[in-house]
Formats: C-alpha cells, sequence, structure tokens
C-alpha cells in the first residue's frame, strides 16, 4: 500500500483531529456557523479551509462564507493593532462577532489555528480576548532527507518529499504536513540533509527546480517559506568552474546567476542553509578564506531579493588524537567564530547548536550565545532522537529545550537568557530564532513513536511562546490529541518524567556519548573513547570525566562569561547533572545525595530500569479509554524500551564494577 494514500487515521491526523465532540455553547455554535472573510491570497484560502473543516466537525454542517451579514459570525482579516508583532494575532468578541485578525496574513492563519486549538482544549470562546506574537522570527524545521528516500538520523520511515533520487509525484501528504508545521506556526523548512551529496546538489540546478517549486508553492500557501541546503562546491560540480573561492569573482557571478533563476521559479524562497568545512564536507578553508568570507558571497547573492544565508556553527576538528588531552571538541565553535563577530552580512544567521558537543541528553549551552553580540544568531535543536531514544524510547525533549532558552549566560548581566539572545532582542539584531532538526517521516503516525509527535509539537509551540512550561505545553498536546478526559494527567506525567528516565539508565551526570558508534543506539561505554571523534570520558579504574577548567583542564570553562565560569569550575555551585562534564572526579567523591559518583552510577541505572516498567504499567492503565492502534503503537515502543533499558543498566553498571572493583552498597547484580 503507497503510504501516501494512507487513510486519515486518528495516528495520521495528530493534533489536528477535529473528529472528538466538544462542549460548545448554543450561542458560540450560532456565531461559528457563519464565517466573513476580507482579502484574498493562498494564506487566506487556507485559513478558510481550515476553519471551515473544524467547524462542520464541531456543529456538524459546513459553516456558511458569507460577503455580508448581520447575523452572528466570525470574521478574518487584517488587525490595525499596532501593537501587534510580526506574524501576530489577535481574537476578541464584538458584539454577535468573533474577529480573528492577524498582522499580516500568516498572522491570520495563525490565529484561526489558535481558535481551533482553545476550542478544542475547552476554552470559552465565547467570551474570547486574546493577543499573540511570536518570540521568534524565524520558526524553522530542518529536514536531513537525502533524494535517495533515505534520512539521516531519521527513525519514522522515508522521505515524503524524495523517492529514488527523485521528488515525489504525489504532494497529499506534504499539503497534510505543510497544515501540521503552520498549526504550531513554522515559518521555514528546508526539505534537504545539510550533508549535500551527488543529487542533492542538483537540486538548485535548472532539472530539479521546477518541482523544488512545486513544493515551494503548496508551504508557501500555508505561510512557510522553504530553504535548501547547499552544496558549497556548487560552481564545480554544477558550474564546471575550477574553483569554489569564495573570493573568485567568477564563482561569485555563477551564484548571483543562479540565485537569479531559482527566485525565478520560487518568488517565496527564503534561503541557504550551509554546512561547510565540516566533517568533511567542502567550504572556504580549502581557499584559505573563513566562514564570514563563505556566508558573505553567498549573502550577497541572496540580498536583493530578500533571502538568506543560515551559516551552521557545527564544525570541529574531526581528526583528533585520543591521547592529546590538551584539545577539546567542546571548544571548536566558539574558537572558529568567536573572531569573526561582527564580520558578517547583515543576512547571515549563524546556527549555533543548544550544547556545545552533539544534541546529548545532557550538555551545558554554546558559550557562542552571547559571545556573538555583533552577529545574528538562531539557535538549532534535535527533535529527531538521535542520541534519546530514537523514537523507540519515550523521550520529551521540551524540558530539555526550555532549560536551554531559560538559561542566563550573564554575557550583559542578569536576564541575558538564550532566548533573550537568539530572538534578537538582547543586542537588537536583525535575525533571530531557531531551527530543528525533524523527527518525521513517511510512517503513518509521521514519527514511529505516536507520543513522539509531542515533540514536534512542543518545539514548534516552545519558540513561538518561550514564556510556556513544558507542562502546559504537554496538557496541550494531550487534550488536542486524546480530548479532555479524567485519565489525561496520566499521559502528562509520563511525558514529564520521560527525559529524566531516559538519563537516569543511559549517561551520568553529564559525560554524555557511550553509544554505539555510526548509528548513536545502544550502550557500548568506550564505543568512541579512542577514535578521532573527540567524544571521551577519560574512564580509568579511579576517576572519570573530563577537567575543562582553566587553571587544570582543557580551558573551555574559559569561554563563558565570568559568573557561569566560575559556577561551572567551582564544585561547590557546578549543577552535578554536568559534573563529569566540566570535572575529572574520583569515583568515590560524594554527591550532594550523599551518595558516592560509583553508587550514583549503579542507583540511578537500575532505578530507571524500574521507571520504565512504571511507565508501561501507566499506559496499561489507560487501555479501552483511548484509540486502540495509539495504545497499541505505544505499548510496542514501551516493550522496547524495557529491554533496551536493561541493557544499557548492565552494560553501563558492568563497565564500571570491572573498572573500579567498587561493590554495589545494595548487592545487586552486576555482571
Amino acid at each position: 500500500m503507497d503510504k501516501v494514500a494512507l487513510n486519515k487515521s486518528v495516528l495520521y491526523k495528530c493534533w489536528l483531529n477535529y473528529d472528538r465532540k466538544v462542549n460548545l455553547s448554543e450561542e458560540s455554535k450560532e456565531i461559528i456557523k457563519r464565517i466573513l472573510v476580507e482579502g484574498e491570497s493562498q494564506i487566506i484560502d487556507s485559513a478558510v479551509k481550515e476553519l471551515k473543516m473544524a467547524v462542520q466537525n464541531i456543529i456538524g454542517e459546513e459553516p456558511k462564507l458569507l460577503k455580508r451579514t448581520r447575523l452572528p459570525h466570525v470574521f478574518l482579516g487584517i488587525s490595525t493593532n499596532d501593537s501587534l508583532g510580526i506574524d501576530g494575532f489577535e481574537i476578541k468578541r464584538i458584539k454577535k462577532s468573533i474577529k480573528i485578525l492577524g498582522n499580516n496574513e500568516s498572522g491570520i492563519l495563525y490565529g484561526v489555528f489558535s481558535f481551533i486549538r482553545k476550542i478544542y482544549t475547552g476554552v470559552d470562546i465565547g467570551n474570547i480576548n486574546i493577543e499573540d506574537s511570536p518570540k521568534n522570527m524565524l520558526r524553522m524545521i530542518n529536514h536531513w532527507d537525502n533524494i535517495s528516500g533515505d534520512i539521516e538520523r531519521g527513525y519514522a520511515g522515508k522521505s515524503i518529499f524524495f523517492k529514488d533520487n527523485h521528488i515525489v509525484d504525489n504532494t497529499e501528504r506534504i499539503n497534510e504536513y505543510a497544515r501540521l508545521a503552520a498549526s504550531i506556526s513554522i515559518n521555514g523548512i528546508v526539505i534537504n540533509n545539510v550533508n549535500v551529496h551527488e543529487y542533492e546538489t542538483k537540486l538548485i540546478s535548472d532539472e530539479y527546480l521546477t518541482k523544488v517549486g512545486e513544493i515551494a508553492n503548496i508551504f508557501t500557501s500555508y505561510g512557510i517559506k522553504l530553504y535548501l541546503s547547499i552544496n558549497f562546491a556548487s560552481p564545480i560540480e554544477l558550474g564546471g568552474l575550477k574553483t569554489a573561492d569564495p573570493l573568485d569573482v567568477d564563482v561569485k557571478l555563477w551564484w548571483k546567476e543562479r540565485v537569479k533563476n531559482i527566485y525565478k521559479v520560487i518568488p517565496n524562497f527564503g534561503g541557504f542553509l550551509v554546512k561547510a568545512d565540516s566533517e568533511f564536507r567542502p567550504g572556504p578553508f580549502t581557499y584559505g578564506r573563513n566562514h564570514a568570507d563563505g556566508a558573505n558571497m553567498l549573502a550577497e547573492a541572496l540580498e536583493p531579493f530578500g533571502g538568506i544565508v543560515i551559516w551552521r556553527c557545527f564544525v570541529y576538528n574531526c581528526l583528533l588524537d585520543w591521547r592529546d588531552r590538551s584539545k577539546d571538541r567542546a571548544k571548536a565553535a566558539y574558537e572558529n567564530f568567536k573572531p569573526l563577530d561582527g564580520k558578517f552580512k547583515d543576512n547571515v544567521i549563524l546556527q549555533v547548536k543548544n550544547g556545545p558537543m552533539d544534541f546529548q541528553i545532557r550538555e551545558p549551552i554554546s558559550p557562542l550565545f552571547g559571545a556573538m553580540k555583533n552577529t545574528n544568531e538562531m539557535i538549532e535543536f534535535q527533535i529527531t532522537q538521535e542520541y534519546t531514544g530514537q523514537q523507540k524510547h519515550l523521550c520529551y525533549l521540551v524540558p530539555l529545550w526550555k532549560e536551554v532558552l531559560d538559561f542566563d549566560t550573564f554575557v550583559e548581566g542578569r536576564g541575558s537568557t538564550v532566548s533573550n539572545i537568539v530572538n534578537g532582542s538582547l543586542f537588537e539584531r536583525k535575525y533571530g530564532g531557531a531551527a530543528a532538526v525533524a523527527n518525521i517521516g513517511d510512517d503513518e503516525s509521521w514519527t514511529g513513536h505516536p507520543l513522539a509527535q509531542a515533540n514536534f509539537y512542543g518545539y514548534g509551540r516552545l519558540v513561538w511562546d518561550t514564556s510556556l512550561s513544558s507542562e502546559e505545553i504537554a496538557k496541550e498536546w494531550v487534550e488536542l490529541t486524546f480530548g479532555i478526559f479524567k485519565e489525561e494527567t496520566t499521559i502528562i506525567s509520563m511525558l514529564a518524567e520521560s527525559r529524566d528516565i531516559y538519563e537516569e539508565y543511559t549517561c551520568p551526570l553529564g559525560i554524555g556519548w557511550m553509544v554505539n558508534p555510526n548509528n548513536h543506539y545502544g550502550p557500548s561505554v568506550d564505543g568512541y573513547e579512542y577514535s578521532r571523534w573527540g567524544t571521551y570520558h577519560y574512564a580509568d579504574y579511579k576517576s572519570l570525566g573530563v577537567d575543562r577548567t582553566t587553571e587544570t583542564g582543557t580551558g573551555y570553562t574559559g569561554q563563558y562569561s565570568k559568573p557561569i565560569k566560575y559556577m561551572f569550575e567551582n564544585l561547590q555551585t557546578c549543577p552535578e547533572e554536568l559534573l563529569l562534564f566540566f570535572h575529572n572526579m574520583d569515583y568515590k567523591y560524594v554527591l550532594k545525595s550523599r551518595k558516592t559518583i560509583i553508587q550514583h552510577i549503579y542507583d540511578t541505572h537500575f532505578e530507571g530500569v524500574e521507571k520504565v516498567f512504571a511507565l508501561k504499567e501507566k499506559w496499561i492503565s489507560l487501555k479501552g479509554k483511548i484509540n486502540e492502534d495509539i495504545f497499541n503503537s505505544v505499548i510496542e515502543r514501551l516493550n522496547i524500551q524495557i529491554k533496551d533499558s536493561e541493557e544499557w543498566r548492565d552494560v553501563v553498571n558492568s563497565y564500571f564494577y570491572r573498572k573500579t572493583g567498587i561493590d554495589d552498597e545494595l548487592h545487586r547484580k552486576i555482571y
């Protein structure tokens, strides 16, 4: 069966399942029976279509689309409220009508989705009065899809965009995806992998542009700009030039002509995402140039059309010698980009991973946040669970992202949060926002694990409104997906606990990694320990962890502002959940829990497994109370999580027992 043609099951509909009954007063039902619209455009058409679809399910009949009426109605139009930010909206009850007014057309669409969301989460719309604007200008999704149809770090099936080195012909699923993305205010999508291979390089060529344009048009109708990841060596591979030197005149001209052609086909094109000089990808280093030279050359080509360059800061030496303990991969992004602060054009944005390493379950914030005071920055998260269970394990990631955004860097004194840095407000930068690596594929539920939908939904809601708590977002998602029912707190609590549970049975106290190389799944404590990738834990028979202090270690802590540097360097103030990221510690060091580090390792790994069993028991209590397909799919994955968590427990505990010879105080089975 062609997965694109799947029936629109509950799994497929995600949080846009309008079939459920809602409690709505007769007065409110009378209002939503009629819709008046001011203005015409693709985006407004999408807003009207969405509202009609929801209303028809709520009242059992299609609402009337009218040009004028004195009867109760919903009105869609442009707001005259100057206080609304770009993409903002207001929803208010005025006499017999409810007005949904946007700062722009996208604001109208977001207002409609918000209105529907309020109805399905039990809000009384009869007295509704809301003003809402995004905290971040750019709210992006990055797909790591290859034209082969495979997805790098994809755990939910194949690509919805590509198959067998071609762009798909059936775009029904892409249209549904655009709806899902717009419903959580996503306004930019990169459809191809940052590791741009031979065929993906051709996406900017005339050979593929028409089909790319068809996808772009679908996204445009939902207020979303399409972006492409590019190969920095394209002038050589596509243009037949002998160089891709960003300062070469012919290279500059080639890019300008190519960009001009792109905008002829895709007038609403967003710009380029670039991974350069990292993990063997080509870049300006080949020609003795720096990142600013490379980014600015592309920015110059895009500037006349309003396009932007998003330049990834995931750059490090992946040929390290494990014997040399002075070298530290965590320092790489700062060392590469800090000297270039202020040298990038205004339409260049540096995309910085949330931590200095690579999307671990626990790592500190990247010191680049706040260090680049004269450069646009945006944050990069990973929704796809590369190191967090690969959508087989339940791991709700919104608490992790919330911690990062709320973290105070103190670069300009108290209140210098990561959120205020990346949204551009702290340093009054032109651009800012967030991007996240997608966790969707052609799986019926989109995300493989039905509860992993909460991560995609939660990312969009959080980057729209960073003041939302992870619990508020979880509650909202549960009510939209399952309906409002008394047992909803069970699912909310499962989500809330899941990140800590995953951390307990995997990597202790911020040490990270300890996974099988290449696939990054399952325990292998020394998997990367003697490799070139710089992901070491330095465990021996008496201590564990990486000394990153300025006095005795790699000096990484010196990249932070002084208050943060001192906090991480001081054993009394360093957050214990990050202790081994910053310090090499004796196994017998006593934590604030009055446990030694080695006992903490044993205890958390045993307790983590017990808590996974408890997750399953909680889920079983919902049998018969939620959709059977969702119930069975989650049970299947919880059984996998139980088995895998036991493997993690036994491998990690046995490793450290054999390393140290120190017994578990509770005399549990360690191999």
